[in-house]
């Protein structure tokens, strides 16, 4: 049987996962393999299919720990496996991975890959932590190999004792997709459209525009963030900070003070979810990431690629990324002070911040372009039976 003529399914819990954490990569693989897309939502599904012209299956899944419609899910991607006798399986997410990993054991597809881009469960605690604890090992037992998409998240998941060493492998430096570099390039803009940006949030040319792009959530700092920015504003007056991404309030939501605070402090810039975020990046001049988890974040890579450094907290995926006073600040997780400290740092001493900003680029083109990670990939197929 030729390659082309194999059968690979990719496997996520939800559809945005295939569309915003592996945009591209199931075409480009498309033209080695007949790819099969599996995920939940059907409509949102089907779109991701038509744009990466691959073949979709819906299978509804939850994000929950929810017994009874896990075994409904596995039990009818077992029978679908079944059908299509697939050569390999790739999952990613957890759910999808337990899920599609042990579907795949059960029927004996020969490869049963899983991507692991991040371990939500070392933030829970309790009995909660130890079905986690399970269901990963769970996981890892049914896949014959496991991509963590860092050197941290591997030895994370080593410190654990999840796997075995010799199933991990850290494809290519890291990252899950790498970064289109083309795509993100602050040479796409014009300095009309940036200045026309400017003015529509009311950002000043001498303005120094800190970003933080993500969820508006607890976990991602969002707290520390704001509180040290109000201090840092006091002796301050030009300097803004520009949140891009959606305010969540169901889980892990901010405290009662932040919510007030990004209401009210006129400097604070809230501008909720944008589909395309290179336009506010082209108009900042630092990111601001002061995550408390993460797999491989996408948008420090972002922001690198679009000229920006970085402060990012010292976890996993972002101190890969951010090489200390090279392209950026690392700090500790959950420290305001330390935060502070190195806003103020870049901003204050313009020669330090010029350094940063000069690296920032190229070392994401050298390390984290796009068809880098892809190429590694497909080496790891094709070198299968």
């Amino acid at each position: 049987m030729e390659a082309t003529q194999k059968k690979l399914i990719r496997i996520t819990t939800v559809p945005l996962s295939l569309d915003k954490l592996l945009e591209g990569q199931l075409k480009y693989m498309q033209n080695h393999y007949n790819v099969i897309a599996i995920s939940s939502e059907k409509d949102y599904l089907e779109k991701i299919g038509k744009r990466e012209g691959v073949k979709t299956h819906h299978l509804e899944m939850t994000r929950q720990i929810t017994p009874l419609k896990d075994l409904l899910a596995l039990l009818k991607l077992t029978w679908f496996l079944i059908q299509t006798k697939p050569e390999i399986v790739h999952s990613h997410t957890p759910k999808a991975g337990i899920v599609g990993m042990m579907a795949a054991f059960l029927v004996r597809v020969p490869n049963r890959f899983h991507t692991v881009a991040g371990l939500p469960l070392l933030e829970e605690k309790g009995k909660k932590r130890k079905i986690l604890d399970f269901v990963e090992k769970l996981t890892y037992f049914f896949a014959t190999k496991v991509y963590p998409n860092s050197n941290g998240l591997k030895e994370i998941i080593l410190a654990n004792g999840y796997c075995k060493p010799t199933k991990l492998k850290v494809l290519a430096n890291g990252s899950t997709n790498g970064i289109n570099t083309n795509y993100f390039s602050p040479n796409h803009f014009t300095f009309a459209q940036k200045e026309a940006l400017k003015e529509q949030w009311g950002i000043k040319e001498t303005d120094f525009v800190y970003i933080f792009v993500g969820r508006l959530v607890t976990d991602k700092g969002i707290n520390e963030l704001v509180a040290a920015f109000k201090k840092l504003k006091l002796n301050h007056a030009n300097a803004k900070l520009l949140l891009v991404g959606p305010l969540e309030t169901a889980l892990d939501p901010l405290l009662s003070t932040t919510l007030e605070a990004i209401e009210n402090v006129k400097e604070i810039i809230s501008v909720g979810y944008q589909q395309d975020v290179r336009l506010f990046f082209a108009i900042a001049n630092c990111l601001v990431f002061p995550s408390y988890r993460e797999g491989f974040p996408n948008v420090v890579m972002q922001a690198g690629a679009m000229g920006l450094p970085s402060i990012v907290s010292d976890i996993n995926g972002c101190n890969e990324i951010i090489i200390p006073h090279e392209n950026g600040v690392i700090i500790p997780s959950k420290d305001e002070k330390k935060l502070l400290e190195a806003m103020i740092a870049l901003k204050e001493n313009k020669a330090y911040y010029e350094k940063l900003q000069l690296n920032a680029r190229p070392m994401i083109v050298n390390r984290y372009e796009q068809k880098v990670v892809w190429e590694a990939l497909l080496k790891e197929y094709e070198g299968v039976d």
